[in-house]
């Protein structure tokens, strides 16, 4: 006998919460069991369209489901998802986890209390790009983001780091995974009282480094991350989720490893001054990966893990990782009025 669906609701229907509760709509093995935003209006609409319930408070949305979705304003997540969590319910928290680290802290400290799922929302985990390139990577030792995008009201109450960097952030630590040594970085606010536009360069323990952009008063929306590690470069377009690996061949790494070794170039013996063409000794790969939507994906993955069938993708404690980190960016740049405890 299978098991029933899994009822799941969503807390904020603005314009990621609908897709959320879109999507719930139609996972295999979950039921959409009502959602709740604070504007009335709002919640009848997508309620109507989605041929769902609209639950009058939070409250009541909280016991009619097993697990939600908080797709809330940042300033929200502390109260709400606590709220959640002591009532036992699992709860996937969209990035950031929360606006401060202390209220970040007493989220992870709630749910595992609770023993429930708490997984934030760093839907880039699921890109087709970074999909792609995860068999390929293998010791990264220098990466360059670049995430900007056209200014929009959502978000602004949070300074870029928060809101667009934190990303980027949350995947520099997923693939350096090593502990952060400096944190160095820069950034001006023109649109908004906090920070529009910020650059940061962070080193880890290794010596490995990666320095980051993020910008929301750009004209077109770009997202690209470029890996340098031992065997090659890998280049990603998360917005297009394409990417490639330019690889180096065998001969080509023995040849590295002599000239490490001795500090001198090998002969070649022919060719033009005897130095290998290229093509030679590198090979390009166009890095691939299953068709999916990345907020489905996740989605799937947080009903997974409250089954208990796959890990928590991205845990509560990595969004307090990639948090902390954001407020030692905020730190470096001076911000003391970001850091609110």
């Amino acid at each position: 006998m299978s098991a029933a669906p899994l009822a799941v609701g969503v807390a904020g229907v603005g314009s990621l919460g609908f897709h959320h509760a879109r999507h719930y709509g139609s996972l295999p093995g979950v039921r959409l069991a009502g959602i709740y935003d604070a504007r009335p209006e709002r919640a009848a609409e997508v309620a109507t369209q989605l041929g769902t319930t609209a639950f009058s408070s939070y409250d009541a949305l909280l016991g009619a489901v097993e697990a939600l979705s908080i797709v809330t304003p940042t300033p929200d997540h502390h109260a709400t998802g606590l709220k959640a969590l002591r009532m036992g319910k699992h709860v996937l928290m969209e990035k950031p986890l929360a606006e401060t680290i202390p209220q970040a802290e007493e989220l992870v400290a709630a749910a595992d209390q609770a023993g429930v799922v708490l997984q934030t929302g760093h839907i880039e985990r699921f890109n087709r790009a970074i999909r792609a390139a995860a068999e390929h990577l293998d010791r990264p030792r220098y990466i360059e983001s670049d995430r900007v995008a056209p200014f929009a009201l959502r978000g602004s109450d949070v300074a870029v780091i928060l809101d667009l960097m934190i990303h980027d952030l949350d995947l520099v630590l997923s693939l350096m995974k090593e502990p952060v040594k400096e944190v160095h970085a820069s950034g001006i606010g023109v649109l908004t009282k906090s920070v529009d536009i910020a650059t940061a360069r962070i080193e880890f323990q290794s010596g490995a480094v990666a320095n980051l952009t993020a910008s929301r008063l750009a004209r077109d929306r770009v997202r690209k991350l470029r890996v340098f590690q031992p065997t090659g470069y890998i280049s990603l377009d998360l917005s297009a989720g394409t990417g490639e690996y330019l690889r180096l061949k065998p001969a080509a790494r023995a040849i590295l490893a002599v000239i490490n070794a001795t500090g001198k170039l090998p002969s070649f013996g022919g060719g033009s001054g005897g130095t290998p063409d290229l093509s030679s000794i590198i090979e390009e790969l166009k890095l691939e990966a299953p068709e999916g939507d990345s907020l489905a994906l996740e989605l799937a993955s947080f009903a997974g893990a409250v089954r208990g069938k796959n890990p928590v993708a991205v845990s509560g404690q990595e969004g307090l990782d990639a948090l902390r980190l954001a407020y030692r960016v905020l730190q470096a740049m001076g911000q003391p009025q970001q850091l609110a405890s």
